[in-house]
Protein backbone atom coordinates (compact mmCIF):
# COMPACT_ATOMS: atom_id res chain seq x y z
CA UNK A 1 0.00 0.00 0.00
CA UNK A 2 3.27 2.75 1.34
CA UNK A 3 4.26 1.81 -2.80
CA UNK A 4 1.55 2.24 -4.49
CA UNK A 5 0.41 5.90 -2.18
CA UNK A 6 4.27 7.00 -3.15
CA UNK A 7 4.10 6.48 -6.88
CA UNK A 8 0.39 7.76 -6.93
CA UNK A 9 1.29 10.98 -4.82
CA UNK A 10 4.70 11.58 -7.26
CA UNK A 11 2.10 10.89 -10.22
CA UNK A 12 -0.64 12.68 -9.36
CA UNK A 13 0.88 16.52 -10.29
CA UNK A 14 2.56 15.02 -13.59
CA UNK A 15 -0.78 14.02 -14.95
CA UNK A 16 -1.95 17.23 -13.86
CA UNK A 17 0.25 19.10 -16.15
CA UNK A 18 -0.08 17.15 -18.95
CA UNK A 19 -4.21 17.08 -18.07
CA UNK A 20 -3.64 20.85 -18.63
CA UNK A 21 -2.00 20.74 -21.91
CA UNK A 22 -2.32 17.28 -24.10
CA UNK A 23 -5.40 15.58 -25.34
CA UNK A 24 -7.30 14.53 -21.99
CA UNK A 25 -9.05 11.12 -23.51
CA UNK A 26 -5.94 9.28 -24.71
CA UNK A 27 -4.20 10.09 -21.51
CA UNK A 28 -6.64 8.22 -19.65
CA UNK A 29 -7.10 6.13 -22.23
CA UNK A 30 -3.44 5.34 -21.99
CA UNK A 31 -3.45 5.04 -18.02
CA UNK A 32 -5.68 3.00 -17.60
CA UNK A 33 -4.05 0.33 -20.42
CA UNK A 34 -1.21 0.63 -18.48
CA UNK A 35 -2.77 0.06 -14.98
CA UNK A 36 -4.43 -3.08 -16.36
CA UNK A 37 -1.73 -4.54 -18.08
CA UNK A 38 0.61 -4.00 -14.87
CA UNK A 39 -2.11 -5.89 -12.67
CA UNK A 40 -2.51 -8.66 -14.99
CA UNK A 41 1.41 -9.34 -14.84
CA UNK A 42 2.45 -8.78 -11.30
CA UNK A 43 -0.11 -11.49 -10.77
CA UNK A 44 2.48 -13.75 -12.56
CA UNK A 45 4.98 -12.64 -10.33
CA UNK A 46 7.05 -15.90 -8.70
CA UNK A 47 6.89 -15.59 -4.58
CA UNK A 48 10.90 -15.70 -5.06
CA UNK A 49 10.74 -12.21 -6.78
CA UNK A 50 8.59 -9.96 -4.63
CA UNK A 51 10.85 -6.86 -4.99
CA UNK A 52 9.50 -6.87 -8.51
CA UNK A 53 6.08 -7.21 -7.27
CA UNK A 54 6.55 -4.14 -5.41
CA UNK A 55 7.71 -2.20 -8.64
CA UNK A 56 4.47 -3.43 -10.05
CA UNK A 57 1.97 -2.10 -7.49
CA UNK A 58 3.85 0.91 -7.29
CA UNK A 59 3.04 1.51 -11.13
CA UNK A 60 -0.18 0.90 -10.48
CA UNK A 61 -0.59 4.33 -9.62
CA UNK A 62 -0.22 5.45 -13.01
CA UNK A 63 -3.76 4.53 -13.91
CA UNK A 64 -4.77 5.72 -10.60
CA UNK A 65 -3.16 9.02 -11.07
CA UNK A 66 -4.48 9.36 -14.92
CA UNK A 67 -7.96 9.08 -14.41
CA UNK A 68 -8.41 10.86 -10.71
CA UNK A 69 -6.90 13.80 -11.44
CA UNK A 70 -7.89 14.03 -15.20
CA UNK A 71 -11.23 12.57 -15.17
CA UNK A 72 -13.46 15.55 -12.85
CA UNK A 73 -11.41 17.91 -15.61
CA UNK A 74 -13.34 16.29 -18.59
CA UNK A 75 -16.35 16.18 -16.72
CA UNK A 76 -16.24 20.03 -15.64
CA UNK A 77 -15.77 20.78 -19.32
CA UNK A 78 -19.05 18.32 -20.59
CA UNK A 79 -21.54 19.51 -18.12
CA UNK A 80 -22.56 23.02 -15.91
CA UNK A 81 -24.50 23.61 -13.05
CA UNK A 82 -26.71 20.84 -12.07
CA UNK A 83 -25.92 18.50 -14.40
CA UNK A 84 -21.81 19.41 -13.52
CA UNK A 85 -22.63 18.03 -9.66
CA UNK A 86 -24.94 15.36 -10.50
CA UNK A 87 -21.62 13.95 -13.01
CA UNK A 88 -19.46 14.09 -10.49
CA UNK A 89 -21.31 13.04 -7.83
CA UNK A 90 -21.79 10.09 -10.13
CA UNK A 91 -17.76 9.72 -10.36
CA UNK A 92 -16.49 10.12 -7.03
CA UNK A 93 -19.64 7.80 -5.64
CA UNK A 94 -18.18 5.57 -7.68
CA UNK A 95 -14.58 5.58 -6.41
CA UNK A 96 -15.55 4.15 -2.41
CA UNK A 97 -18.12 1.82 -4.23
CA UNK A 98 -15.44 0.55 -6.42
CA UNK A 99 -12.66 0.30 -3.30
CA UNK A 100 -15.23 -1.26 -1.06
CA UNK A 101 -16.77 -4.07 -3.98
CA UNK A 102 -12.70 -4.50 -4.54
CA UNK A 103 -12.38 -6.18 -1.05
CA UNK A 104 -15.33 -7.93 -1.49
CA UNK A 105 -14.89 -9.83 -4.76
CA UNK A 106 -11.47 -9.82 -4.16
CA UNK A 107 -11.53 -12.30 -1.37
CA UNK A 108 -14.83 -14.27 -2.81
CA UNK A 109 -12.72 -15.04 -5.75
CA UNK A 110 -9.44 -15.80 -3.85
CA UNK A 111 -11.53 -18.65 -1.86
CA UNK A 112 -13.84 -19.84 -5.05
CA UNK A 113 -9.90 -20.17 -6.94
CA UNK A 114 -8.09 -21.21 -3.86
CA UNK A 115 -5.04 -18.36 -5.33
CA UNK A 116 -5.05 -14.91 -4.45
CA UNK A 117 -3.24 -14.47 -7.47
CA UNK A 118 -6.63 -14.11 -9.34
CA UNK A 119 -8.49 -11.64 -7.51
CA UNK A 120 -5.90 -9.62 -9.57
CA UNK A 121 -6.39 -11.38 -12.94
CA UNK A 122 -10.28 -9.92 -12.84
CA UNK A 123 -9.71 -6.43 -12.96
CA UNK A 124 -7.85 -6.10 -15.85
CA UNK A 125 -10.70 -7.53 -17.75
CA UNK A 126 -13.08 -4.09 -16.55
CA UNK A 127 -10.11 -1.98 -17.28
CA UNK A 128 -10.31 -3.03 -20.71
CA UNK A 129 -13.73 -2.16 -20.35
CA UNK A 130 -13.70 1.06 -19.35
CA UNK A 131 -10.95 1.70 -22.55
CA UNK A 132 -13.01 1.06 -24.90
CA UNK A 133 -16.09 3.07 -23.75
CA UNK A 134 -13.82 6.05 -22.68
CA UNK A 135 -12.31 5.90 -26.65
CA UNK A 136 -15.61 4.97 -28.39
CA UNK A 137 -17.75 6.76 -26.42
CA UNK A 138 -16.24 10.37 -24.79
CA UNK A 139 -15.50 13.11 -26.59
CA UNK A 140 -12.42 15.59 -25.80
CA UNK A 141 -14.23 19.07 -25.10
CA UNK A 142 -12.56 22.35 -25.42
CA UNK A 143 -11.68 23.57 -22.15
CA UNK A 144 -13.64 25.99 -20.34
CA UNK A 145 -16.28 25.70 -23.34
CA UNK A 146 -19.55 25.22 -21.38
CA UNK A 147 -18.20 28.12 -18.89
CA UNK A 148 -17.70 31.05 -21.73
CA UNK A 149 -19.85 32.71 -23.97
CA UNK A 150 -19.55 31.57 -27.86
CA UNK A 151 -17.68 35.17 -28.33
CA UNK A 152 -14.92 34.97 -25.89
CA UNK A 153 -11.31 33.76 -27.03
CA UNK A 154 -10.55 30.23 -26.28
CA UNK A 155 -8.60 29.37 -23.33
CA UNK A 156 -4.49 29.05 -23.87
CA UNK A 157 -2.72 27.35 -20.83
CA UNK A 158 -0.19 29.43 -18.69
CA UNK A 159 3.35 28.21 -17.50
CA UNK A 160 3.36 25.30 -14.74
CA UNK A 161 5.07 28.19 -12.37
CA UNK A 162 2.45 30.48 -13.14
CA UNK A 163 -0.41 27.26 -12.08
CA UNK A 164 1.74 26.60 -9.07
CA UNK A 165 2.05 30.66 -8.45
CA UNK A 166 -1.99 30.80 -8.58
CA UNK A 167 -2.97 27.29 -6.66
CA UNK A 168 -0.53 28.71 -3.75
CA UNK A 169 -3.49 30.42 -2.37
CA UNK A 170 -4.79 27.40 -1.47
CA UNK A 171 -1.72 26.05 0.38
CA UNK A 172 -2.67 27.52 4.24
CA UNK A 173 -5.85 25.48 4.03
CA UNK A 174 -3.65 22.39 2.79
CA UNK A 175 -1.68 22.79 5.73
CA UNK A 176 -3.97 23.23 7.60
CA UNK A 177 -5.57 20.36 6.67
CA UNK A 178 -2.44 17.94 7.00
CA UNK A 179 -1.50 19.36 10.66
CA UNK A 180 -5.01 18.90 12.20
CA UNK A 181 -5.39 15.56 10.43
CA UNK A 182 -1.85 14.73 12.26
CA UNK A 183 -3.06 16.30 15.40
CA UNK A 184 -6.25 15.00 15.80
CA UNK A 185 -5.50 11.66 15.18
CA UNK A 186 -2.90 11.49 17.86
CA UNK A 187 -4.79 13.62 19.93
CA UNK A 188 -7.88 11.12 19.84
CA UNK A 189 -6.05 8.28 20.86
CA UNK A 190 -4.21 9.62 23.57
CA UNK A 191 -7.49 10.39 25.17
CA UNK A 192 -8.99 7.37 24.84
CA UNK A 193 -6.30 5.25 25.64
CA UNK A 194 -6.28 7.10 29.29
CA UNK A 195 -10.20 7.09 29.59
CA UNK A 196 -9.95 3.81 28.99
CA UNK A 197 -8.70 2.70 31.94
CA UNK A 198 -11.86 4.22 34.22
CA UNK A 199 -14.52 3.78 31.50
CA UNK A 200 -15.12 1.00 29.18
CA UNK A 201 -16.94 3.06 27.11
CA UNK A 202 -13.90 5.38 25.93
CA UNK A 203 -13.78 5.00 22.24
CA UNK A 204 -17.25 6.23 21.29
CA UNK A 205 -17.52 9.02 24.03
CA UNK A 206 -14.03 10.52 22.37
CA UNK A 207 -15.62 10.13 18.67
CA UNK A 208 -19.25 11.80 20.00
CA UNK A 209 -17.47 14.63 21.41
CA UNK A 210 -14.95 14.90 18.86
CA UNK A 211 -18.07 15.50 16.40
CA UNK A 212 -20.21 17.31 18.81
CA UNK A 213 -17.36 19.72 19.48
CA UNK A 214 -16.20 19.97 16.14
CA UNK A 215 -19.74 21.41 14.87
CA UNK A 216 -19.82 25.13 15.92
CA UNK A 217 -16.78 25.80 15.23
CA UNK A 218 -17.47 24.57 11.29
CA UNK A 219 -20.37 26.16 11.88
CA UNK A 220 -18.77 29.81 12.78
CA UNK A 221 -16.10 28.95 10.33
CA UNK A 222 -18.23 29.64 7.72
CA UNK A 223 -20.44 31.89 9.50
CA UNK A 224 -17.16 34.26 9.71
CA UNK A 225 -15.88 33.53 6.19
CA UNK A 226 -16.42 36.79 4.87
CA UNK A 227 -15.84 39.34 7.74
CA UNK A 228 -12.56 37.56 8.81
CA UNK A 229 -10.33 35.25 7.19
CA UNK A 230 -7.88 34.57 9.84
CA UNK A 231 -11.32 34.05 12.53
CA UNK A 232 -12.23 31.28 9.61
CA UNK A 233 -8.87 29.70 9.55
CA UNK A 234 -8.75 29.24 13.24
CA UNK A 235 -12.23 28.23 13.25
CA UNK A 236 -11.00 25.67 11.09
CA UNK A 237 -7.95 24.63 12.72
CA UNK A 238 -9.87 23.86 15.78
CA UNK A 239 -13.05 22.18 14.14
CA UNK A 240 -10.98 19.72 11.97
CA UNK A 241 -8.58 18.89 14.64
CA UNK A 242 -12.24 18.09 16.78
CA UNK A 243 -13.58 16.01 13.41
CA UNK A 244 -10.31 14.15 13.19
CA UNK A 245 -10.20 12.29 16.24
CA UNK A 246 -12.35 9.68 15.44
CA UNK A 247 -10.32 8.22 12.68
CA UNK A 248 -7.88 6.05 14.30
CA UNK A 249 -10.24 5.08 16.91
CA UNK A 250 -13.38 3.82 15.01
CA UNK A 251 -10.97 1.54 13.04
CA UNK A 252 -10.44 -0.08 16.25
CA UNK A 253 -13.71 0.03 17.60
CA UNK A 254 -14.66 -1.70 14.49
CA UNK A 255 -11.97 -4.61 14.95
CA UNK A 256 -12.92 -5.55 18.16
CA UNK A 257 -16.35 -5.94 17.91
CA UNK A 258 -15.83 -8.41 14.84
CA UNK A 259 -14.59 -12.20 15.35
CA UNK A 260 -11.16 -12.45 13.34
CA UNK A 261 -12.53 -14.44 10.55
CA UNK A 262 -14.90 -11.21 9.41
CA UNK A 263 -12.56 -8.32 9.45
CA UNK A 264 -12.17 -7.83 6.40
CA UNK A 265 -15.55 -8.39 4.88
CA UNK A 266 -16.24 -5.58 7.96
CA UNK A 267 -14.09 -3.01 6.82
CA UNK A 268 -15.39 -3.90 3.06
CA UNK A 269 -18.83 -2.57 4.49
CA UNK A 270 -17.07 0.08 6.84
CA UNK A 271 -15.57 1.81 3.61
CA UNK A 272 -18.36 1.15 1.73
CA UNK A 273 -21.41 2.45 3.72
CA UNK A 274 -19.31 5.31 5.16
CA UNK A 275 -18.58 6.86 1.79
CA UNK A 276 -21.89 5.94 0.39
CA UNK A 277 -23.09 8.37 3.43
CA UNK A 278 -20.06 10.89 3.38
CA UNK A 279 -18.42 12.19 0.35
CA UNK A 280 -19.88 9.98 -2.22
CA UNK A 281 -23.14 11.99 -2.28
CA UNK A 282 -22.28 15.07 -0.34
CA UNK A 283 -20.62 17.06 -3.16
CA UNK A 284 -24.08 16.51 -5.16
CA UNK A 285 -26.61 17.52 -2.24
CA UNK A 286 -24.55 20.78 -1.42
CA UNK A 287 -24.19 21.93 -5.17
CA UNK A 288 -27.92 21.23 -5.12
CA UNK A 289 -28.62 23.32 -2.43
CA UNK A 290 -26.28 25.99 -3.13
CA UNK A 291 -27.90 26.10 -6.93
CA UNK A 292 -31.54 26.26 -5.48
CA UNK A 293 -30.48 28.65 -3.30
CA UNK A 294 -28.68 30.85 -5.51
CA UNK A 295 -31.83 30.94 -8.22
CA UNK A 296 -34.01 32.42 -5.49
CA UNK A 297 -31.38 35.59 -5.09
CA UNK A 298 -30.55 38.24 -7.53
CA UNK A 299 -27.75 37.08 -9.89
CA UNK A 300 -23.96 38.27 -8.15
CA UNK A 301 -21.40 37.04 -6.99
CA UNK A 302 -22.34 37.35 -3.64
CA UNK A 303 -25.26 35.44 -4.01
CA UNK A 304 -23.23 32.91 -4.84
CA UNK A 305 -20.91 33.28 -2.26
CA UNK A 306 -23.89 33.13 0.16
CA UNK A 307 -25.68 30.10 -1.29
CA UNK A 308 -22.39 28.10 -1.09
CA UNK A 309 -21.98 29.59 2.40
CA UNK A 310 -25.81 28.18 3.87
CA UNK A 311 -25.06 24.79 2.34
CA UNK A 312 -21.90 24.13 3.78
CA UNK A 313 -23.30 24.81 7.09
CA UNK A 314 -25.66 21.73 6.71
CA UNK A 315 -22.11 19.95 7.44
CA UNK A 316 -22.22 21.19 11.05
CA UNK A 317 -25.64 19.80 11.65
CA UNK A 318 -24.68 16.08 9.97
CA UNK A 319 -21.68 16.31 12.30
CA UNK A 320 -23.69 16.68 15.39
CA UNK A 321 -25.83 13.96 14.40
CA UNK A 322 -22.43 11.65 14.13
CA UNK A 323 -21.80 12.48 16.98
CA UNK A 324 -25.50 11.61 18.91
CA UNK A 325 -24.73 8.39 17.11
CA UNK A 326 -22.24 7.85 18.66
CA UNK A 327 -23.59 8.46 22.04
CA UNK A 328 -25.67 5.63 21.17
CA UNK A 329 -22.89 3.30 19.99
CA UNK A 330 -21.47 3.71 23.75
CA UNK A 331 -24.89 2.17 25.12
CA UNK A 332 -24.32 -1.27 22.92
CA UNK A 333 -20.52 -1.65 22.79
CA UNK A 334 -19.93 -3.04 25.45
CA UNK A 335 -22.19 -6.08 24.93
CA UNK A 336 -21.07 -6.07 21.21
CA UNK A 337 -17.39 -6.24 22.50
CA UNK A 338 -18.54 -9.31 25.26
CA UNK A 339 -19.68 -11.32 22.52
CA UNK A 340 -16.47 -10.58 20.09
CA UNK A 341 -14.20 -11.89 22.62
CA UNK A 342 -16.36 -15.06 23.93
CA UNK A 343 -16.90 -16.30 20.21
CA UNK A 344 -12.85 -15.70 19.83
CA UNK A 345 -12.17 -17.74 23.18
CA UNK A 346 -14.82 -20.58 21.66
CA UNK A 347 -17.05 -20.19 24.41
CA UNK A 348 -19.91 -18.56 22.68
CA UNK A 349 -21.55 -20.34 19.43
CA UNK A 350 -23.84 -19.05 16.99
CA UNK A 351 -27.42 -20.29 17.06
CA UNK A 352 -27.81 -22.45 13.62
CA UNK A 353 -30.48 -24.37 12.48
CA UNK A 354 -30.05 -27.43 14.61
CA UNK A 355 -30.84 -25.46 17.88
CA UNK A 356 -34.19 -24.46 16.88
CA UNK A 357 -35.77 -26.73 19.14
CA UNK A 358 -36.86 -26.53 22.82
CA UNK A 359 -36.94 -28.71 25.86
CA UNK A 360 -40.09 -29.87 27.25
CA UNK A 361 -39.93 -32.42 30.13
CA UNK A 362 -41.39 -35.87 29.63
CA UNK A 363 -41.27 -38.83 32.46
CA UNK A 364 -38.81 -36.64 34.64
CA UNK A 365 -36.09 -36.49 31.63
CA UNK A 366 -35.60 -33.50 29.10
CA UNK A 367 -35.91 -34.59 25.19
CA UNK A 368 -35.72 -31.93 22.41
CA UNK A 369 -38.13 -31.89 19.64
CA UNK A 370 -39.00 -29.43 16.89
CA UNK A 371 -40.74 -26.15 17.50
CA UNK A 372 -42.86 -26.65 15.08
CA UNK A 373 -44.40 -29.67 16.42
CA UNK A 374 -45.51 -27.91 19.68
CA UNK A 375 -47.15 -24.98 17.88
CA UNK A 376 -50.99 -24.35 18.04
Amino acid sequence: MEVFISSYMVLAPVFGYLGDRYNRKYLMCGGIAFWSLVTLGSSFIPQERFWLLLLTRGLVGVGEASYSTIAPTLIADLFVADQRSRMLSVFYFAIPVGSGLGYIVGSKVKDVAGDWHWALRVTPGLGVVAVLLLFLVVREPPRGAVERHSDSPPLNPTSWWADLRALSRNLIFGLITCLTGVLGVGLGVEISRHLRRSNPRADPLVCAAGLLGSAPFLFLSLACARGSIVATYIFIFVGETLLSMNWAIVADILLYVVIPTRRSTAEAFQIVLSHLLGDAGSPYLIGLISDRLRRSWPASFLSEFRALQFSLMLCAFVGALGGAAFLGTAIFIEGHRRRAQLHVQGLLHEAGPADDRIVVPQRGRSTRVPVSSVLI
